[in-house]
């Protein structure tokens, strides 16, 4: 373990990772953030570190890594504590005015992150996404809970597969949405790198729906600060793929969980379906331009 010396440790329960979290405390009252992780899943952790080093030194809103080392129970990793609240508990009560201020500042963010290029051996991207939608369609097939609309998710991934041709490679969080980020001092913090990966810096997007059932204007402010309002129309289409594939993979992920985590992405499914008129148009509807922030409550 670490050499710091810690006077408490609280565990952190909150969240989907496979790792234990506390809130660790030193004698002069400093908190940390402890994550450990179990050593059979310790293989990419210390590149996770390595990355957060690089995000951190451009100058990302996050929560810094500190330390990293092996321990009895696995690997171990110290970050800077956040202090501050979920993203999601506050901004769907702000104006709309500030909603959308936040959007673009978690856009803005999300462009520096994909500014960290992918290591340059990695494999094609169009053969990894192409292999990974084959899986997600199968894991569909094969799934006992089936729901109205898979087939338009489809009939859209198989028109447009390839769009996925000729994509750059980032690095990507993994996971960007409105419930890994705290608002601390006004501003957004970015949490929760552990889903971490390299790919088209697009697909991360595919996360924005649970920033779109929060708030829209959020989820649009994300896409409009990424792009500078200039949002290209082949964006809009891969987007489109990229969600699409998710809600196929969605049910048979839940089931582990339990008819509460299944009902969650039935109706997000229904969701998307409605934003996106069954898959007949690109641009889901609760995109706002720049224009549409004029309704503040």
């Amino acid at each position: 373990m670490p050499q710091l010396n810690f006077i408490s440790k609280e565990p952190i329960n909150r969240g989907w990772s496979c790792d234990k979290k506390y809130c660790v405390t030193t004698p002069d009252g400093t908190k940390y953030l402890l994550r450990v992780t179990p050593a059979e899943k310790s293989a990419k952790r210390q590149e996770m570190f390595h990355m957060q080093q690089k995000a951190a030194f451009l100058g990302v809103p996050m929560c810094k890594p500190v330390a990293f080392g092996k321990c009895d129970d696995g690997v171990y990793s110290i970050q800077t504590w956040v202090n501050g609240k979920n993203a999601e508990d506050i901004i769907p009560y702000l104006s709309d005015t500030e909603q959308y201020a936040y959007g673009l500042e978690a856009g803005r963010i999300l462009k520096t992150i994909h500014s960290l290029p992918a290591p340059e051996a990695l494999p094609d991207w169009e053969a990894r996404f192409q292999a990974k939608i084959d899986r997600k369609i199968k894991m569909y097939h094969e799934c006992p809970i089936k729901f109205d609309g898979a087939e338009n998710f489809i009939a859209y991934i198989e028109e447009n597969r390839h769009l996925l041709a000729n994509r750059p490679q980032t690095f990507q969080h993994g996971d960007y949405h409105i419930g890994n980020m705290m608002i601390e001092n006004g501003k957004i913090v970015i949490i929760d790198f552990d889903r971490y990966d390299f790919g088209d810096p697009w697909e991360e997007f595919n996360r924005i729906v649970w920033c779109a059932q929060t708030s829209p204007l959020f989820a649009s402010g994300i896409v409009n600060g990424y792009f500078d309002s200039r949002v290209p129309s082949e964006f809009w289409k891969l987007l489109a793929l990229y969600i699409s594939t998710n809600m196929l993979s969605s049910i048979p992920w839940a089931i582990p969980f339990g008819k509460g985590e299944i009902n969650t992405m039935l109706n997000q499914a229904r969701d998307v379906l409605r934003w996106y008129d069954n898959m007949q148009n690109s641009v889901p509807v609760w995109y706002f331009k720049n224009q549409g922030i004029e309704r503040d409550r």
